[in-house]
């Protein structure tokens, strides 16, 4: 029974849900209420539906990003901190026909790996970014991110963010929607079922672009990090709606193939 598939005991016209074929069968680890878990699913979904598991390519820095690599059953490479998208960008000159991806927190992306992103984008890599915003540092200890709100506590803020001091919180999509070379970029959530519906669309959609060579894509998924904001699950998503929107608003922030 153990070695069985779940469609060889349950009749394909009945199955309702199965795990895609691109996730393993390990337990993921993450804290409870964290979204990469979810993100993962999707990024599976989406490889499986487009038949290009064998053709796609992950790029994984430091930081809980870095665990992408046990979930998903793709050629993966890991990056030094915040060089993702400039290993990306020698992968995807060297294999023009792979699908290559980054998938990067914010304290990777926003901080230690700005200059990468910055350039990558500029010169319009044909790559995909996605970016885990949680606002804060979730694996080294919980410490203030570029994206840390004004007022937001964290171990090196533990009296809240003081603009005077921190400066304000840096939106990267935002400012990389600027750059000619970036031809999508987008801000979703994974917290309700309807925000994983969209945020689905957005990954596949950025995947779809990847192909049609006009730059880069960039899917920006606000997320909580409970253990490092010191709340429950429940109370880390209300939280995030209620604070995290309204400076990282969701939807389209730049789709230059639909425009």
């Amino acid at each position: 029974m153990n070695n069985m598939n779940i469609t060889d005991i349950v009749n394909p016209a009945n199955l309702v849900y199965k795990k895609n074929s691109v996730l393993n069968d390990l337990p993921m680890h993450y804290c409870p209420g964290c979204s990469h878990g979810v993100v993962h699913k999707l990024l599976g979904d989406i490889i499986e539906e487009l038949n290009i598991q064998e053709q796609t390519i992950g790029v994984a820095p430091v930081g809980c990003a870095v665990f992408a690599y046990k979930y998903l059953d793709i050629d993966w490479q890991q990056a030094a901190h915040g060089r993702a998208p400039a290993l990306a960008t020698a992968i995807k000159r060297l294999l023009p026909d792979r699908y290559v991806f980054t998938y990067q927190g914010d304290g990777d992306l926003a901080a230690i790996g700005t200059a990468e992103t910055l350039h990558a984008c500029n010169r319009g890599e044909n790559i995909v970014i996605i970016y885990i915003n949680n606002g804060i540092y979730g694996m080294t200890g919980g410490q203030m991110a570029p994206t840390t709100l004004l007022g937001m506590k964290s171990t090196t803020s533990p009296k809240g963010r003081m603009y005077e001091r921190d400066g304000n919180p840096l939106d990267m999509p935002k400012l990389l929607a600027e750059l000619d070379g970036v031809c999508y970029v987008t801000r979703q959530a994974v917290h309700t079922v309807g925000a994983v519906k969209k945020c689905r669309r957005a990954i596949k959609k950025a995947f779809e672009y990847s192909a049609l060579n006009k730059g880069t894509s960039i899917v920006e998924v606000v997320s909580t990090c409970n253990s490092g904001w010191k709340m429950t699950p429940d109370f880390a998503n209300r939280w995030m709606v209620e604070n995290m929107f309204s400076k990282y608003p969701l939807g389209d922030i730049k789709d230059t193939i639909q425009a």
